[in-house]
């Protein structure tokens, strides 16, 4: 049972690098976007709101938390946790927003309001918010569907104690000297199979 609770760390290296690349895109965004005139209002760096810590900065910094545990575990219900995470923090990016006047009671929305042209707008909105938490949930699932799923490797090394020994194998070198014994031996049963029928021919009576 413990070497099925054990998993190699590369089952969850190519999902736990992209949670974790992910959720610091959605955590930074909203600071350095309006470097590149990509943001939400307020449109100016580094500038903290409530809205920007509840809807983007800590749902980012727990999915890239949720990358690192499953990109480093080596324990499969640890790594399973660190997507479940993962997955979390997508759905909180996804409908978050829409979820905020729940708590905010005031007519501006809590992660502001795009700034731009239409296609930017629209843009946004998928780069920070909806598209980002789809594709966060994808991830995770992934790593999840691939966690939760015994791999046949899994059972070998389980069965074995948890390491797989390779079979002895056979010098070559010592190859040539048991042919030869081989050949000897049956050199040998062939001249005394003649001999054995010689003695029990003389012993017949005349």
């Amino acid at each position: 049972m413990a070497g099925k609770l054990r998993i190699p760390r590369t089952r969850g290296a190519v999902t736990g690098i992209l949670l974790a690349l992910l959720g610091a895109w959605g955590g930074l965004v909203p600071l350095i976007g309006p470097y590149l005139h990509f943001a939400y209002s307020p449109d100016s760096a580094w500038t903290y709101t409530t809205g920007r810590l509840w809807l983007e900065i800590l749902p980012g910094i727990a999915a890239f938390t949720g990358g690192i545990i499953l990109l480093v575990s080596r324990l499969r219900p640890l790594a399973i946790l660190g997507a479940w995470i993962g997955a979390a923090s997508g759905a909180w990016f996804a409908m978050g927003s829409a979820l905020a006047p729940l708590w905010t009671h005031g007519s501006a929305p809590a992660q502001g309001v795009p700034v731009g042209g239409t296609t930017t707008r629209a843009i946004e909105q998928i780069g920070f918010f909806s598209g980002l938490g789809v594709v966060l949930a994808f991830v995770a699932a992934l790593a999840i569907g691939r966690l939760t799923v015994l791999a046949a490797s899994d059972v070998g090394t389980a069965a074995s104690g948890g390491s797989i020994t390779a079979p002895a194998e056979v010098p070559a070198s010592s190859l040539p000297a048991a042919a030869a014994i081989l050949r000897r031996v049956v050199s040998g049963k062939a001249h005394a199979a003649p001999a054995s029928a010689g003695q029990q021919e003389s012993a017949e009576p005349v």
